[in-house]
């Protein structure tokens, strides 16, 4: 009897037990879906702050020689995917050793492009921008120079940990991660990348390493153009394409497209010659004929569905880009009537590369008024030398930028002319400092006034902004995009509509504010003044009343003008250009 209960109270026991073990097993599993939970949670929150980055395709755009018009392939190659909705960045690499173009002479190189962050950069970045419509900077712009400068930087800090630095992998890792950065900062889908000088230099064959490793690890594609010459007997000749793209293949790298610049269009003789010797398929062998005016490219390409055939190369779903603002605004200029001749007056006419922008900012003008500008290129020193203006007929005058003494005086007669009369003008940057210049000798009674860069006087116009040190001349000037604010009803304010603006600078001289009530006294107004604690004038009118349109800035209006959206300054100077003629 003993024996059955104790049993009895054993099973119980057991069974209770049981039933515990059960309750913290339970407990045990909830507590861990909790964890679980808490812990998947977090992560989630981790991978919401710090999202995956997309792959970015790459298109890298080469040489067979310089010269060609890489730039306006590469921003024509970059607009069609913009306009087919893609996020599209873009790049420019020169492989010359300086670190910027800024220290280069217009004669070298030509115009010096400034972004909005102050960087002084290759041309080919106003030709991007222009095209896109987008503001770049200076991580868009890559040199050999500020390539080596960032490695020898980190081997001095001992970044590579006691590593031998050698130009694989360390030099062609740091144009990679260049680039990356463009793509990831941006969150691009194509990243459109043009790489300078010509394929078979020693200079750009680290570059051309790097866009191959890159191919390797991503999508990638390349471009390659070449030059198609027209002997006498109308024949286009093939075998400098042919050897460019050898020299190309010899580093490791097959075009997928090739882009044949020529006179005419691309023939099918040399088209089959092209495809046969240079493996490359028969539709991806593009034509880039001369056709005139150069925001046409896009639309050439078009018509060769370029744009198409770039996406089947990447796999993609065709799509077809979308250009009809832009064709209509080009169909405006060749439709127009009205002509119109603006003189250029500088000291680098005869390099026109110098003054790039202007010429294109004039073109911005043509499409969005209908109307033909022709530019006359006005040497500066031959105004010196006695050239008389009277001979000349033109509709509107414009004294661009520059440095140094020569040619200045010449810049002065022509700004003098324009003002008595009554010739529409426009002065940038330097043309702003002389056009002060020349109205405190002729109006102000000032015979001495002059800059302090071109000689000692004693009435100093025009000095050297505080803080600026002569001897360091790389990126040291004001520079980039800086705001200022504006006169209301004066002509600066009808230009822009606005109150407070902001435009590109690029120089070391200003106007000395000790003589702006004097200037204003006279009849000069001050439209645009610095919205910093310099006040410094950014912008010089006379009141329409006087003249039908005498405007000057110390800012670069050029810089910001665009295909679609026209800089407002040269906007308002072609119109009243336009209604002179």
């Amino acid at each position: 009897m003993k024996h059955r209960l104790r049993s009895a109270k054993l099973s119980r026991v057991r069974g209770r037990a049981r039933k515990a073990a059960k309750i913290r097993g339970k407990e045990k599993k909830t507590h861990s879906k909790a964890v679980s939970s808490k812990s998947s949670h977090k992560s989630s929150r981790i991978a919401n702050k710090f999202p995956p980055v997309k792959k970015a395709r790459y298109l890298f755009v080469t040489g067979s020689m310089s010269g060609l018009g890489k730039g306006l392939v590469t921003a024509s190659i970059a607009k069609l995917l913009q306009s087919q909705g893609f996020n599209v960045s873009i790049a420019k690499i020169d492989p010359y050793i300086n670190v910027d173009a800024g220290t280069m002479s217009p004669f070298e190189h030509g115009e010096v492009f400034v972004t909005a962050d102050g960087y002084e950069g290759d041309q080919d970045l106003g030709t991007y921008e222009r095209f896109l419509d987008k503001n770049l900077n200076r991580a868009h712009n890559i040199t050999t120079g500020r390539i080596f400068s960032q490695v020898i930087a980190k081997e001095r800090e001992g970044k590579y940990l006691g590593k031998t630095v050698q130009p694989i992998p360390h030099i062609t890792d740091e144009i990679k991660d260049a680039l990356h950065s463009i793509a990831q900062r941006e969150n691009a889908d194509f990243v459109v990348v043009e790489i300078g000088g010509t394929v078979g230099d020693i200079e750009n064959q680290l570059f051309l390493e790097a866009a191959k490793q890159i191919a390797f690890e991503e999508p990638a594609k390349f471009v390659h153009v070449v030059y198609i010459p027209e002997l006498t007997l109308k024949e286009q000749k093939t075998k400098m394409a042919q050897h460019s793209v050898r020299s190309l293949q010899s580093a490791g790298i097959d075009p997928n497209f090739l882009i044949a610049r020529s006179e005419n269009p691309l023939g099918e003789e040399a088209r089959r010659k092209l495809a046969l010797f240079c493996n490359v398929k028969y539709s991806n062998i593009i034509s880039s004929h001369n056709v005139g005016d150069t925001y046409k490219m896009p639309l050439v390409f078009i018509e060769q569905n370029f744009d198409k055939l770039i996406l089947e190369e990447f796999g993609l779903k065709n799509g077809r880009a979308n250009l009809d603002s832009w064709r209509r605004a080009v169909e405006r200029k060749e439709r127009a009537q009205k002509k119109i001749t603006i003189g250029i007056v500088g000291k680098y006419s005869r390099l026109q590369d110098s003054y790039v922008s202007i010429v294109h900012a004039l073109r911005h003008c043509e499409h969005t008024l209908g109307i033909r500008i022709n530019v006359e290129w006005i040497d500066s020193e031959r105004l010196e030398e006695g050239l008389m203006l009277d001979n000349t007929q033109i509709d509107g005058l414009i004294v661009p930028g520059g440095f140094g003494n020569r040619g200045v005086e010449g810049k002065i007669c022509a700004i003098r002319y324009a003002r008595e009369n009554g010739i529409p003008f426009l002065g940038l940057c330097l043309g702003f400092q002389l056009a002060a210049i020349e109205y405190a000798r002729d109006v102000l009674g000032l015979k001495d006034a002059n800059s302090t860069e071109f000689t000692k006087t004693k009435n100093p116009i025009i000095y050297l902004l505080p803080g600026q040190d002569l001897n360091k001349l790389g990126a040291t000037m004001r520079l980039g995009n800086c705001p200022f604010t504006i006169k209301k009803k004066s002509l600066t304010h009808k230009i822009y509509g606005k109150l407070l603006m902001g435009e590109r600078h690029r120089h070391r001289y200003e106007f000395d504010n000790r003589y702006k009530k004097r200037f204003e006294a006279g009849g000069m107004i001050f439209g645009g003044i610095s919205a910093d604690k310099l006040r410094l004038a950014e912008t010089l009118e006379l009141p329409q009343d006087k003249h039908p349109f005498f405007f000057a800035t110390q800012y670069h209006a050029e810089f910001t003008s665009r295909f679609e959206r026209p800089s407002p300054v040269f906007l308002a100077f072609a119109k009243a250009a336009a209604e002179k003629a």
